[in-house]
């Protein structure tokens, strides 16, 4: 079975590079192949990895719709043979990005059967990283059926931890399946920790937090586009990223 990590909070707080540096860790323990999926329309982890994509999920579909199927193949064969042609094979990890869908009409049953195709591809690797958009939106449409850990990352902004609270009540009311719950508070400078962190640990009932120092080096990767598996190990942001996996009895059994 898959251990499925899904990453998710508002729109540039550093979702991706936590993701990026979460593969980076697990393909460093040798818990490979991680798949990596990168579920934002605005797909960046392929970058924050050292990889382009070229054909994504939403790309596959519309192929399928457009090519229709015949009497020698069914739609979930056709869509499976498109997403093996999206998938990128590197070293320690595979990458499939969901992108857009495109055009215009109902896509219900297609989504159906791009759910299904999903958790095959899943179960054929021992760590799955879900990187979603802003919010909760793929989470909601079921794309996997239950993660095993959810992690809402914020800033140290007081704006930034209520959102968290406000993603916490969303994933109860659209009763999202996880079995832990992480908190990740990014880019916080002189150690300061944010006054209402622990109202938002105790509001959550987060089984772990990570607190990620605000960290110039990172910056300058994500502004050169450099791959964050090229971090060195004892950059600071990396070494609590190493030890939230441990914490989280991640990368040292499950």
């Amino acid at each position: 079975m898959s251990y499925i990590i899904a990453v998710t909070g508002k729109g540039g707080v550093g979702k991706t590079t936590f993701s990026g540096l979460l593969i980076k860790n697990l393909i460093k323990a040798g818990k490979t192949p991680v798949l990596a999926i990168d579920a934002d329309p605005n797909s960046c982890l392929d970058a924050a990895l050292g990889q382009k994509v070229e054909n994504t999920i939403g790309r596959a579909r519309e192929d399928v719709k457009e090519e229709g199927t015949s009497p020698n193949i069914s739609t979930k064969e056709l869509l499976q043979i498109k997403l093996n042609e999206s998938l990128i094979e590197a070293n320690g990890f595979d990458l499939v990005a969901m992108g857009r869908p495109e055009g215009a009409g109902c896509y219900c049953y297609a989504n159906n059967v791009l759910k299904s195709v999903i958790g095959e591809l899943a179960g054929q690797y021992p760590y799955v990283v879900l990187d979603n958009e802003a919010g909760l939106e793929n989470l909601s449409r079921r794309i996997v059926q239950k993660v095993d850990m959810m992690v809402l990352v914020s800033d140290s902004s007081n704006a930034g931890l209520e959102t968290l609270k406000r993603l916490y009540e969303l994933a109860v009311e659209m009763e999202i399946g996880y079995d832990k719950l992480a908190l990740v508070i990014n880019r916080v400078r002189e150690n300061r920790l944010p006054a209402k962190l622990k109202e938002i640990q105790t509001f959550t009932k987060a089984d772990l937090t990570a607190v990620l120092p605000d960290d110039g080096e990172i910056a300058e990767f994500a502004e050169t586009s450099r791959s964050f598996l090229e971090l060195p190990d004892d950059n600071p942001v990396n070494r609590e990223i190493n030890e939230f996996l441990k914490k989280g009895n991640i990368i040292y059994g499950i």
